[in-house]
């Protein structure tokens, strides 16, 4: 058995075969030399590259092809070996009676009818290119990658921000900056939250520190225990929580009132926006207090977990999709410049157009 097949080759072209298919299926050009219809270049993706149409198989052993080889559809590793097995050559015998599956699991136990597969579904030897040709073309492949390259700075060059969009971006940080109280520093004067729950679970805690191994709260069931206190306490943190909505709303509020075009629109054009976007924006905000690690709102002395929405009442199935949209958010580690972009973007959604006068 020939091991040629696992080998590398040096006449394993680095080349995408939808580039090349007027020559390769020419049986009267003389692909072997440097002539110019062997380096026509077709830029026109074909059929089986759109993500949308049916997957492909090889014609030789069944996996996924990558394009046209030789005229026929074929994966790589087929191509290589077809390549490999005309360019030295080789001779194979099969141990059998030339019947051998070709599969993609089984191509590799018999050349000889994994070869006589190729040449019965249809590959050329006549279309194999000369190593002088493949060199001639991976140099011409490597010089329109550098003119891509060079286009593509030049793009970026065109489309670097005007002066007035980084004025806006300006506008948009000093105003984030100016209204986003992250620490809550200056959310005084309302309701405290209730002690009941804080001071179960100091209990527990202290408790537990003590780590006496056959005491258990008296016989009380912990678990237990500690969703009686929850199924209690629901409700208790709405005054509060009523409280922080209120204070939020506000800081978006203020936000928006810095940004010229906001300003520039009508009283109800104002009211209709902030209905739309005031609970996205908020979140947006606050992601930038969300602690991955402990999925704690850190907001200075105010330490916010889903938990403390349960005990105002809301359901935790809703508020752990809410969770899992923070740390996704935040898993992105935005700069402080694309958070505020994402609120303006909230602000004038396209989706509140309807409602505007």
């Amino acid at each position: 058995m020939n091991n040629q097949d696992l080998a590398p080759s040096i006449f394993q072209a680095d080349w995408s075969p939808v580039m090349f298919p007027p020559c390769e299926e020419d049986s009267n050009s003389s692909c072997g030399s440097l002539g110019a219809s062997a380096l026509n270049v077709k830029t026109s993706e074909s059929d089986y590259n759109d993500p949308d149409a049916e997957e492909k198989l090889c014609a030789v052993c069944g996996d996924k092809a990558n394009g046209y080889h030789f005229h026929v559809l074929t994966c790589e590793g087929c191509k290589g070996f077809f390549r490999r097995s005309m360019t030295k050559g080789l001779t194979f015998t099969c141990p059998f009676t030339r019947s051998c599956p070709v599969t993609k699991a089984k191509r590799r136990r018999c050349q000889a009818c994994r070869l006589q597969k190729c040449l019965e579904v249809g590959m050329r030897k006549d279309m194999i290119l000369s190593e002088e040709a493949l060199t001639a073309r991976r140099q011409l492949r490597m010089k329109k990658r550098q003119e891509r390259l060079q286009r593509g700075q030049k793009v970026v060059e065109v489309g670097s921000l005007t002066e007035e969009q980084q004025q806006l971006i300006t506008t948009l940080i000093d105003a984030h900056r100016k209204h986003f109280d992250a620490n809550l520093e200056h959310f005084v004067g309302y309701r405290p939250q209730p002690i009941a729950r804080t001071n179960w679970e100091n209990f527990r805690q202290q408790h537990e520190s003590l780590s006496f191994p056959d005491c258990s709260l008296g016989g009380v069931d912990q678990s237990a225990a500690s969703e009686k206190i929850i199924e209690a306490d629901t409700g208790t943190e709405l005054p509060h929580f009523a409280d922080l909505s209120t204070y939020m709303i506000q800081q978006v509020i203020n936000f928006a009132k810095e940004i010229p075009v906001f300003r520039a629109l009508s009283i109800d054009d104002q009211i209709s926006l902030l209905k739309g976007a005031t609970m996205e924006i908020s979140h947006l905000q606050y992601n930038t207090a969300f602690n991955l690690e402990t999925k704690i709102w850190e907001c200075g002395r105010h330490k916010l977990t889903i938990e403390h929405g349960v005990m105002t009442g809301f359901q935790r199935m809703y508020l752990e999709p809410m969770q899992k949209f923070h740390i996704t958010l935040r898993t992105l580690k935005l700069h402080e410049s694309e958070y505020v972009l994402m609120q303006a973007l909230a602000l004038f959604s396209p989706g509140m157009a309807p409602y505007l006068g």
